[in-house]
């Protein structure tokens, strides 16, 4: 591997939310995850579901990662549009030890015309996350149309997202050039402060270097550092590590 490839993997790794969602995930296997996250080079959070939040906080702080921040979701996969069922949500994870929270935008009541209820919901987020991180899942698969990825990352920027992520990972249809590109726009032309985080089928290297180079190309160099920048990927790490070895 070249040195130019081995520094996106670099970049690369700096910038992972290590990420483990699956159904029948057990402690053990977030303890596995944990201590993958903290064996070499460490990525920029693991994200895992609200319950084994205090599983990863345990296993990082004997690992003493503490830059390894705890991602977890909320309104996931769904993206329904209680509200208060989410901010519940969130307390609860937040009082758990969650670092960050990734909540799913109410992206079908958009589509049903529903056009406040998406900038409601992340601005009462925004209010209990406090100084914490807080995400805007798009689900920019589901949306399909540039002009309604765009709506929904307007009103995601105007509510005061640290971050907007592409996917859950669970659609037909993840991360895909075409929606990030429009989503850094957006970004862009709102002054750059909020940050883009690609997930959903984001599987290799070369996966993840696109985006980087996207957000290289749209925001300038320099930009795309963990603090406005992330991939989440579950598949990633071992590549990353390899490429560096």
């Amino acid at each position: 591997m070249n040195a130019a490839d081995r520094a996106i993997a670099a970049r690369v790794l700096a910038a992972l939310d290590l990420t483990s969602l699956g159904e029948d995930d057990t402690p053990q296997a977030i303890e596995k995850l944990c201590i993958a996250a903290t064996d070499g080079a460490h990525p920029a959070a693991v994200c895992i579901y609200p319950e084994h939040v205090t599983t990863a906080r345990r296993t990082l702080a004997a690992a003493r990662a503490g830059d390894v921040a705890v991602a977890t979701v909320v309104n996931f996969p769904d993206g329904g549009n209680d509200i208060a069922r989410v901010l519940r949500e969130t307390r609860r994870a937040l009082a758990a030890g969650a670092d960050e929270i990734d909540v799913v935008i109410p992206w079908r009541a958009h589509l049903g015309g529903d056009c406040e209820c998406g900038a409601l919901m992340l601005r009462e987020c925004r209010a209990i996350c406090g100084k914490k991180v807080l995400k805007a899942i798009l689900e920019t698969g589901e949306l399909g149309d540039p002009l309604l990825v765009r709506e929904l990352s307007l009103a995601a920027i105007g509510a005061g997202v640290d971050f907007i992520k592409t996917s859950t990972g669970k659609a037909k249809i993840g991360a895909t050039p075409a929606a990030a590109r429009t989503v850094l726009e957006c970004i862009r032309d709102s002054g750059g402060r909020t940050g883009f985080k690609a997930a959903g089928g984001v599987r290799t290297l070369a996966d993840a270097g696109r985006y980087l180079a996207l957000a290289d190309e749209i925001l300038g160099d320099g930009w795309a550092t963990p603090a406005r920048f992330r991939v989440g990927a579950s598949e990633l790490l071992a590549e990353l590590r390899a490429a560096l070895a």
